[in-house]
C-alpha cells in the first residue's frame, strides 16, 4: 500500500521530543552545552536509545559510538534508507543544530507506525559521534571513521584538552561498540538540518533543497618554540609558539576578508598554548583554521595560501610547524536523483522551495562517499546558530519534516 500524499508528521509529538532534548546539557539561557561523550551526551544518548526501542527499532552501537536504530522493512535483505545527524552540540550551542535531524528521523518512524505503513526497504536512524569537533578534533570524526576516511585506532586516540581520548570516553559512558569489518551498505542517506544561514528565513522560504556544499579545507597545526623569560631574552633569539599561532590565525582571517566579496570565508577558530602565562614565552601552540568558497577552484587557491601561511608564521616567530591534520569536504557531492526527489516532494506539498548550497560542514559530506546522499534544510531565525539564541518554531521545521517523510518513503518503497 502506497503512502498517502496527505501523510504528514505529528509536529506536536516531534516538538515535545525536541523540548525534552533541550533540558539535557543546558548551557547559556535557551541553549545547550552538550559536548561529545560528556555526561550530558550520555544522558541524551540514553534518552534517544530509549525512544527508539519504544518505537520498536533495533539499536546497534558501532566502534565509534555511532548509534544505528533500525526499523525493519518488508524485505529486510535490502540495504536501508538512512536518516540522521548528530546529538552533540557546541560549547555555546543551540537546541536544533543536528538534533532536529536525528529526532526528525525518529519522528518519521513514529509517523509510519501511526499510519500503519511498512516500507519495502528497512529504515535506519543514525546519531553520528562528535560531529561538532568542539571537544575532539577533527569534526565529523564518527561519520568519517564509518566511511573509512579515518582509521579506527587513530580516531579513538583523538584527545580533548584534558588528555581524555575518544576511545576512553566511549568506554566510560558505555557506548564503545564493535566496528563492522566494512560499513554496511546504505540504499540512500537523507539528512534534515536547520540551514545555519539566513537565506531561507530572509527570503520567506520553507524548504531548502541542498544541491551541494561550499568546498572547504580545515587544518590542525602545531607550533614548537622555546620557553624563555619575557624580560631579558632578546627579541632576535625568541621562539614564541604563541606568536606563531597568532600570526597564522591573523593571516587566515585576512585571507577571508580578501575573498569575502565573492562569497569566500576563512576562520581563525582556535588557539591554545603552553605555558600561556605572564613572564614566560610559550614553547608550544596549536591552532585550528579553515577556508571555504562556493567556487571550487577559488577554494583550492585559498587552501594553498592558508598552507603557505603556516610556514611563514613559523619562520617569523623562529619556530617549527607541523600540520597534524587536514580535512576537506563539500562540492557537488549530493545525488541528483535524491535532490530531485526532495524538490518534487516539496513542490507537490505546495511549499516555497529554494535550491541552496550548504556553507557548514555536515556528516552528510562523509556519507556521500558511501551512498547516494542529500540534505533538506529548514529555516532558522536570522540564521543564528552555534549560539544559545539559535531559534526555530514549529512552522520552520514542519515543512522540511514532511518532505523528509515523503521523500524517504518514496525511496524506500521503490
Amino acid at each position: 500500500m502506497a503512502l498517502p500524499a496527505s501523510a504528514r508528521v505529528d509536529i506536536e509529538r516531534y516538538w515535545a521530543t525536541l523540548a525534552r532534548s533541550a533540558e539535557i546539557g543546558r548551557g547559556r539561557p535557551g541553549g545547550l552545552s552538550r559536548l561529545a561523550l560528556g555526561d550530558a551526551d550520555k544522558q541524551m544518548r540514553d534518552e534517544f536509545v530509549g525512544w527508539c526501542r519504544e518505537a520498536g527499532l533495533t539499536v546497534r552501537i558501532d566502534g565509534m559510538g555511532n548509534i544505528f536504530a533500525r526499523r525493519s522493512g518488508l524485505d529486510d535483505s535490502l540495504p536501508p534508507v538512512v536518516m540522521g545527524s548528530h546529538l552533540d552540540t557546541q560549547v555555546n550551542g543551540g537546541r536544533f543544530d543536528g538534533i532536529a535531524g536525528v529526532l526528525g528521523g525518529l519522528e518519521v518512524c513514529r509517523a509510519l507506525d501511526a499510519l500503519g505503513h511498512r516500507t519495502r526497504r528497512p529504515l535506519e536512524v543514525v546519531n553520528w559521534t562528535n560531529e561538532e569537533g568542539s571537544r575532539f578534533s577533527p569534526p565529523m570524526v564518527g561519520s568519517g571513521c564509518f566511511v573509512g576516511a579515518y582509521g579506527l585506532d587513530w580516531a579513538r586516540e583523538r584527545r580533548d584538552d584534558d588528555g581524555k581520548s575518544i576511545g576512553e570516553e566511549l568506554a566510560r559512558i558505555g557506548y564503545l561498540g564493535e566496528m563492522e569489518e566494512k560499513p554496511h551498505a546504505f540504499d540512500a542517506y537523507f539528512e534534515f538540518h536547520i540551514e545555519q544561514g539566513y537565506y531561507l528565513d530572509r527570503d520567506g522560504m520553507q524548504v531548502g533543497v541542498v544541491t551541494g556544499g561550499f568546498p572547504s579545507t580545515g587544518m590542525l597545526v602545531e607550533f614548537r618554540g622555546e620557553t624563555a623569560h619575557t624580560g631579558p631574552w632578546p627579541m632576535e633569539r625568541r621562539k614564541n609558539a604563541l606568536i606563531a599561532g597568532a600570526r597564522l590565525l591573523v593571516a587566515v582571517d585576512e585571507l577571508g576578508w580578501e575573498y569575502a566579496g565573492s562569497g569566500g570565508k576563512a576562520t581563525a577558530a582556535r588557539l591554545i598554548a603552553w605555558p600561556n602565562k605572564p613572564g614566560i614565552l610559550s614553547d608550544w601552540a596549536q591552532t585550528v583554521c579553515d577556508v571555504r568558497h562556493p567556487d571550487p577552484e577559488t577554494a583550492l587557491v585559498m587552501a594553498e595560501r592558508m598552507r603557505r601561511a603556516v610556514g611563514e608564521a613559523a619562520a617569523r616567530a623562529g619556530c617549527t610547524a607541523e600540520i597534524l591534520d587536514v580535512w576537506n569536504w563539500g562540492g557537488a557531492i549530493f545525488a541528483p536523483e535524491l535532490i530531485d526527489q526532495v524538490r518534487s516532494a516539496s513542490l507537490a506539498m505546495g511549499y516555497r522551495t529554494q535550491d541552496i548550497l550548504s556553507q557548514a560542514g555536515h556528516d552528510a559530506y562523509f556519507v556521500a562517499r558511501h551512498a547516494p546522499t542529500t540534505m533538506i534544510f529548514a529555516p532558522c531565525k536570522g540564521g543564528i546558530t552555534h549560539n544559545n539564541a539559535e531559534d526555530c518554531d514549529r512552522g520552520d521545521l514542519e515543512p522540511g519534516l514532511n518532505v523528509l517523510l515523503q521523500a524517504v518513503v518514496a525511496r524506500a518503497d521503490r
